[in-house]
């Protein structure tokens, strides 16, 4: 009978953005040019990349949303798919055609192979300093010593103003006192005392 077979592997887990994808195939026929596709989704509606050959002649072809290259070797075609991203994680399929002689012949829909892309973590670079490790270096040594003395000359002066402070509040107000008054100013505690004997005669 004249009849094509296609196997597949059923889950590829892509990694590091590079697929191998193999397809198996029998054929019993009497077929001297064949091609072989594969395509995307689950109607088959993308084809990524084909290969075609017969005993002398093998060509190729690849769609430009991806960086696809099939190889025939015997019973099996191998697709590489390389910079892969997570948008093309789907299923995809293999087909086998016998393009000459007639009668035309292609292989029933396999169960296919679904591709799952993992997302590549992007690596945040940061961006490099114009200035040498070292001139930065020396001048934060420099800014840190003279930000060290200014603060030793602030905290000495502040002593210094503190202790002189300090002296003057010692000093004691000499300043002599005024004598005290009493509150009769006209009739001072020391006045005679009269002699009433006088008037006795």
């Amino acid at each position: 009978e004249n009849k094509i077979l296609v196997a597949q592997h059923p889950l590829l887990i892509v990694a590091n953005q590079t697929a191998t994808l193999v397809c198996n195939y029998t054929y019993n026929g009497t077929g001297k040019e064949f091609r072989a596709s594969l395509h995307k989704g689950t109607d088959s509606s993308v084809e990524v990349c084909f290969i075609s050959w017969n005993t002398t002649i093998i060509s190729e072809n690849s769609n430009k949303e991806f960086n696809c290259q099939g190889h025939h070797d015997k019973n099996k075609v191998i697709f590489n798919l390389w910079n892969m991203n997570a948008n093309q994680t789907d299923i995809y399929f293999c087909k086998i055609e016998v393009m000459y002689p007639p009668p035309y012949v292609y292989n029933e829909k396999s169960n296919g192979t679904v591709i799952h892309v993992k997302e590549t973590p992007t690596q945040i670079q940061e961006p490099r300093s114009a200035i040498p490790l070292w001139i930065l270096s020396t001048v934060t040594g420099i800014l840190a010593l003279y930000s060290i003395l200014i603060t030793a000359v602030c905290i000495k002066y502040w002593q210094k103003s503190k202790n002189k402070k300090y002296h003057q509040s010692d000093y004691m107000n000499m300043t002599p006192r005024h004598p005290i008054y009493q509150k009769n100013k006209g009739y001072p505690s020391y006045a005679p005392t009269r002699d009433y004997t006088a008037y006795r005669s």
